[in-house]
């Protein structure tokens, strides 16, 4: 088997499914294609996606079209396409190009949690499973249909960061998997169910805004599942205060009032509290909850909204 393969792809996750194409050493990769370098932070360093940073390290070709609109794919001979994590519309004309179609790695269990969000958007609905989907790509967001599917059990203080990380192994493991059986004829794709679909969105800094009307499990999913962007945070004073970690807790306290005890900070929801481990108020350094009350022992008593 010598199939020539494209590779598209930006984030960590998408790295990991590149790496394991490249380490099986049963795949011709012909180019890798990911997002354009991007300038990021308060000095605006430009930095590589992790996609592009390991496809050099392999002497890999890479492509970075600002726009996949209107592009020609002059890269030569390539019959199959394995996406993960890309980021960019993939217009039809493309998606039509190889003769084994585009596949796509996606961390969910279609038709669920399709779009830009499935592991954070699990996480914040207090999901207890999830999982991922082999599919096959149309021009429609992740309708195309299934190849093969895994689930994976959300632990209760799992954050963003900690699923990826479970998920990764089981997505490159599922994927190899299939690949063979998919090239050899021995998959049928399945249909998705369309009246199943649900939909997340890309999140944004104000999603990260804690609502303390809100339970005390729906904030801790909040938490979890924007760690470590868009982060969640409340306002003091009229400053942002992120909130960096955080857990459950069973002290009453009035929804949004700051109680502070034994050098343990607790802010009060509908039935029971948020405990601040760490915190940043802006324009301010990370503080462990102690060193925050030290420094505004104020805080006791102050009301966030």
């Amino acid at each position: 088997m010598n199939s020539k393969i494209i590779f598209f792809g930006t984030q960590n996750f998408g790295a990991g499914i590149l790496r394991c194409l490249i380490e099986s050493e049963k795949y011709d990769l012909v180019a890798v294609i990911t997002q354009p370098d991007r300038k990021i932070g308060r000095d605006q360093a430009t930095q590589k996606s992790p996609v592009k940073i390991l496809a050099e390290q392999h002497h890999l070709r890479v492509l970075q079209p600002e726009t996949l609109k209107n592009w020609t794919l002059d890269i030569g001979v390539w019959n199959l396409a394995i996406v993960c994590q890309y980021g960019l519309i993939i217009p039809k004309s493309i998606l039509e190009l190889p003769k084994h179609g585009f596949i796509n790695v996606h961390t969910s269990l279609l038709p669920e949690y399709r779009g830009a969000s499935p592991i954070q958007t699990a996480i914040v609905n207090g999901e207890a499973v999830t999982g991922v989907t082999i599919m096959l790509m149309d021009e429609k967001m992740d309708r195309g249909p299934i190849l093969s599917q895994t689930k994976i059990q959300i632990a209760p203080d799992d954050t963003y960061p900690d699923l990826s990380e479970k998920m990764e192994p089981l997505a490159q493991n599922l994927l190899l998997k299939t690949l063979i059986e998919y090239l050899e004829g021995g998959i049928k794709p399945q249909t998705q169910d369309e009246n199943g679909a649900t939909f997340c969105k890309m999140f944004s800094r104000d999603d990260g805004r804690i609502d303390w009307q809100k339970s005390s499990a729906e904030i801790y999913n909040q938490y979890r599942g924007l760690t470590p962007w868009p982060g969640v945070w409340t306002s003091l004073n009229k400053k942002r205060l992120k909130l960096l970690k955080i857990r459950p807790a069973e002290t009453q306290i009035s929804p949004g009032s700051v109680k502070v005890a034994k050098r343990r900070i607790f802010v009060g929801t509908p039935h029971g509290s948020i405990e601040i481990l760490s915190l940043q108020l802006e324009g301010k350094k990370e503080q462990s909850g102690a060193s925050f009350i030290d420094g505004y022992p104020e805080f006791d008593g102050a009301s966030l909204i």
